[in-house]
Order: C-alpha cells, then sequence, then structure tokens
C-alpha cells in the first residue's frame, strides 16, 4: 500500500520541520533498484525492503537510533 496523497519521502520531509530530532527510515515492496531508479529515495536514507523479518526490522530501527545511515 503507498500514501495515497504524498510520497514516504514527502511526509519525512513534512514531519522533519516540526520535529527536526525526529528519526526516519523507509521501507518498500519494490527492490532496492528500482527504488533508486525511480527517484523515490536518495542512495544515503536509511531503507528496509520488504518482506521483512523481525531481525532485520529491529537491526534497522536500532541503526536508524544510532544514526548510522538514517535522518
Amino acid at each position: 500500500m503507498s500514501l495515497p496523497r504524498m510520497s514516504g519521502r514527502q511526509l519525512a520531509e513534512r514531519l522533519a520541520t516540526m520535529r527536526p530530532e525526529m528519526k526516519a527510515f523507509f521501507m518498500s515492496g519494490y527492490t532496492d533498484d528500482a527504488v533508486l531508479q525511480h527517484g523515490m529515495l536518495d542512495s544515503g536514507l536509511a531503507y528496509l525492503q520488504k518482506p521483512l523479518t523481525p531481525t532485520s526490522l529491529t537491526r534497522k530501527v536500532r541503526e536508524v537510533l544510532r544514526g548510522a545511515n538514517g535522518n
């Protein structure tokens, strides 16, 4: 399911203006290449591809909270 009125990136940018300390990462069912080729995300943003496992989700959340590869 995708967001109806804006992309996840646009939502994160809007929320960051209200809460600059907020951390974010993105997930999608599209392949990494498709996401980057269509300009949905920059290569430096934290990204997790679906399907995901509880372990991969936990790892990505920890990574982003530590400040590695995240906003």
